[in-house]
């Protein structure tokens, strides 16, 4: 049953933002995140769960350093929290990644109205704009205190807020926009990117206890060609390789700062592999990116289903970057 309605809200999310102007990819069961949406310079890599709660920590780690690779915003659309139905225009967080029900998303794609309202332990919570409230409470001539007794809290709480020291509950919130007739929460930014450099540091300690591993083996080659590689293992492809450097004029340009889609796994049977290949032109389409496969079936020659083949020995052999680009770009061509 779970399943079923979990498709269901798959279904009316991508009915949603491609009505709305998204690009949207296919579904990709058992990954870090099921799909992605484009719309403009917004990405978006969105896990759709029945009860939010299901999103394990593995899952996180992996959407968050894919996320910040792309620079695309992870976001988790769901029904419930354990046995309550998620409220609309309110965030929930898991893992520090934010989670919202499908009626908040509606509004937000289809009215651009952002919530405010954040659960957390204890209740729920927004920020205030401190300049704002500063400003409409000299406006009406109010001291810290005079608003402070209106509003049911402390003087010094009304300072605090003021200055940004700690959040509102709701219910304070909706009292002092009443007193002072004006909007004074702050929307959450939903679309916030995950910080790529805490994950790099985090990514190179993974790639040291893998040292055994034969795809570890060709990010390692990457690596020494002035990529910084990130592997997965919860995503439709092996690893993402980003010039570390910014492109010379001789690099092919057709990167555009995006980094390149990698499938390095040997031991695949040709039809997982076109399955693979369905899903990497599929992501390199939304994300604009480039995708490539490292193998060395000799059956396949050159590309596999339109994405460009790269033998072990041509990455080990490429003297830098540009040179291994342009293999690329030939058989993109080809």
């Amino acid at each position: 049953m779970e399943t079923q309605n979990r498709n269901q809200v798959i279904q009316e999310i991508n009915q949603l933002l491609t009505g709305s102007g998204f690009e949207t990819s296919g579904v990709y069961h058992q990954s870090c995140f099921d799909m992605a949406a484009r719309k403009k310079l917004l990405l978006l890599l969105l896990k759709v769960l029945v009860n939010i709660d299901s999103m394990n920590e593995a899952h996180v780690h992996e959407i968050r350093k894919v996320a910040a690779t792309f620079l695309a915003s992870p976001l988790i659309v769901g029904i419930k929290s354990r046995n309550y139905e998620l409220e609309e225009d309110v965030v929930y967080d898991r893992h520090g990644i934010p989670a919202i029900g499908i009626e908040t998303l509606k509004n937000i794609v289809l009215y651009d109205e952002y919530p405010d309202v954040l659960a957390d332990r204890g209740g729920y919570f927004v920020n205030i704009n401190g300049d704002i409230l500063r400003e409409y409470r000299d406006e009406y001539s109010m001291s810290l205190k005079d608003l402070a007794d209106l509003a049911h809290v402390s003087r010094e709480t009304i300072y605090k807020y003021e200055n940004g020291i700690v959040r509102a509950n709701s219910e304070t919130a909706i009292l002092l926009e009443d007193i002072l007739n004006t909007k004074i929460t702050v929307d959450i930014n939903l679309f916030e990117v995950p910080e790529e450099k805490t994950l790099q540091k985090d990514e190179k300690g993974d790639l040291n206890e893998k040292k055994n591993n034969p795809v570890n083996t060709k990010t390692k080659d990457l690596t020494k060609l002035g990529f910084g590689v990130v592997e997965t293992k919860k995503t439709p492809f092996d690893a993402l390789a980003k010039l570390e450097n910014n492109l010379d004029s001789d690099t092919p340009n057709f990167l555009n700062g995006s980094p390149l889609i990698a499938s390095l796994e040997e031991n695949r049977t040709p039809k997982t592999l076109h399955k693979i290949a369905i899903s990497l032109k599929d992501l390199s389409l939304i994300t604009n990116s480039e995708s490539f496969f490292i193998i060395n079936n000799e059956k396949i020659k050159e590309s596999l289903d339109g994405i460009p083949v790269i033998r072990s020995w041509e990455l080990k052999e490429s003297e830098d970057s540009t040179e291994f680009l342009k293999i690329i770009k030939e058989r993109q061509d080809n």
